[in-house]
């Protein structure tokens, strides 16, 4: 069974820092880009940050830009988002995914998603 399990979430103040992961199993993810998503009460899901397959491209949503940072390590097979500076607009329940290419992740068109973890970030 192919899973991706995020790492827990927290409630921290605004101003701080916190790092998700989120492990892939069942298959070797190195192929795939992954990405992440947020998704705040009453509020559509939004992309966050996309990371490529082999090379490290990266795409940020501006609303990140210079604060968050998305890395992975293929090796085990888990994709990292690093938060710093966060706001209370933060907020949300992060999902992680996985797709054949940084558009579709992008897009929301991964083939793999998280069940989800919760960031509130308190002001």
């Amino acid at each position: 069974q192919v899973q991706l399990v995020e790492s827990e979430g927290g409630l921290v103040q605004a101003g701080a820092s916190l790092r998700l992961s989120c492990a892939g199993s069942g298959r070797t993810f190195s192929p795939l880009a992954m990405g992440w998503f947020r998704q705040a009460p009453g509020k559509a899901r939004e992309f966050v940050a996309v990371i490529s397959a082999y090379d490290g491209m990266t795409i940020y949503a501006d609303s990140v830009k210079g604060r968050f940072t998305i890395s992975r390590n293929n090796a085990e097979n888990t994709v990292y988002l690093q938060m710093n500076s966060l706001k209370p607009e933060d907020t949300a329940a992060y999902y992680c995914s996985a797709g054949n290419s940084m558009s579709a992740v992008r897009q929301g068109r991964a083939v793999y998603w998280g069940q989800g973890t919760q960031v509130t970030v308190s002001s």
